[in-house]
């Protein structure tokens, strides 16, 4: 309804510029303006400006239509009739003074839209590594290749249904579910999409985040050849968050390890190191472009992941501190996708000093694996 609303606003600012165009053109016989100026025009100049309000009217119909149709270039159309408008509004501000507040509302959308933009155009150009399925497919995962890995990877792997099949070199997912900032905050719907490589290890996480109505947090997480990079703003313009370093790579680097439960052929990568713990955990250890880090799975007795946890650094004001970070998934919170047995639901829980901190609540609501996606989205 918003959407449309704006729509609806949209196409009646638009209009009301015609009025311009029709008292310099004479096409009506009723004084719906003074037609006074801030400065004399002479005729010609009169029916040039009566040109230039039906050209800001066509401006705002064309921002109008292309934002209907979701097309991310509608700013564009929408900051020149803005400046028009304005420049007309100025030329006639007794008949037309109140349209600035119209035009300073609109503006603000425009700021919003083209931070928007902005980050869409960054999140495209990370995308290009995450986005090609190697040209050649491997050879089917064979029963072989796991037997050496401890007892209930082996179960999961076989679960999983990806023991016999081409493995999962590259992987997509939707996502939806919410988060919040700190123990205490509420909780925030997320809307997001996430791409994986596995030969060369790798994330991009792209997520809108509803902190308020008409206000969003933009989110990309990166981990690309080693480094992480987290990237949140505010309505996609204001940065509230920008973190790198070795810390953060050792954080991406450990929500890789974890998230290889949504691809997981990938547990016989040779960046990995299994230890068995018993017949229900296993420990792993990942080294990668020299980072190291180690987590626990806890699997079911029929082999489906329940539970990881790893010490992973906890941002804090006075600087990061390394604390227990576990990904819980309850038992019935599996899917199959594409043959592949993946879990559907998962919980992310900070175990802090004082207390549990509940952070993050996720719902795959699709997925796709070995994908061309720039063959399948130019």
């Amino acid at each position: 309804m918003a959407r449309l609303g704006f729509i609806l606003l949209l196409v009646l600012h638009a209009l009301i510029h015609l009025l311009g165009f029709v008292k310099e053109f004479h096409l009506t016989t009723q004084h719906l303006l003074t037609g006074k100026t801030s400065v004399p025009l002479s005729p010609a100049q009169a029916k040039a400006a009566g040109i230039a309000w039906l050209v800001a009217c066509l401006l705002f119909a064309i921002a109008a239509l292309l934002y209907l149709l979701r097309k991310e270039s509608w700013w564009l159309w929408f900051a020149g009739a803005i400046l028009l408008s304005q420049c007309l509004i100025f030329l006639y501000w007794q008949d037309a003074k109140y349209g600035t507040l119209a035009n300073g509302l609109l503006l603000v959308v425009t700021v919003v839209a083209y931070g928007q933009w902005q980050f869409s155009q960054m999140v495209q150009a990370e995308k290009g590594p995450f986005m090609t399925a190697p040209a050649e497919p491997a050879d089917p995962l064979s029963p072989n290749q796991v037997a050496h890995l401890p007892a209930p990877v082996q179960r999961w792997l076989h679960r999983s249904n990806v023991v016999g099949k081409q493995p999962l070199q590259t992987a997509y997912l939707q996502q939806q579910g919410q988060l919040r900032t700190s123990p205490d905050g509420a909780w925030m719907p997320v809307q997001a999409e996430q791409f994986f490589t596995v030969d060369t290890p790798g994330f991009l996480w792209v997520a809108q985040v509803q902190a308020a109505p008409m206000v969003h947090l933009a989110g990309r997480d990166k981990y690309y050849r080693g480094k992480g990079h987290m990237l949140i703003k505010l309505l996609s313009l204001y940065p509230v968050a920008d973190a790198q370093g070795p810390k953060i790579d050792q954080g991406t680097l450990l929500r890789y390890l974890a998230e290889m439960v949504w691809f997981p052929s990938a547990a016989v990568s040779p960046y990995l190191s299994w230890k068995p713990v018993d017949d229900t955990h296993a420990a792993v250890t990942m080294t990668y472009a020299g980072v190291t880090a180690t987590g626990t799975f806890t699997y079911s007795p029929a082999g489906d992941v329940t539970r990881f946890e790893a010490l992973r650094y906890y941002d804090r004001p006075t600087g990061p501190t390394l604390e227990k970070w576990v990904v819980t998934v309850p038992e019935n919170g599996y899917q199959t996708f594409q043959g592949i047995r993946i879990p559907a639901h998962a919980a992310i829980t900070w175990k802090l000093k004082t207390g549990d901190f509940p952070w993050y609540q996720i719902q795959i609501t699709g997925a796709a694996f070995n994908k061309n996606w720039h063959q399948q989205h130019p």
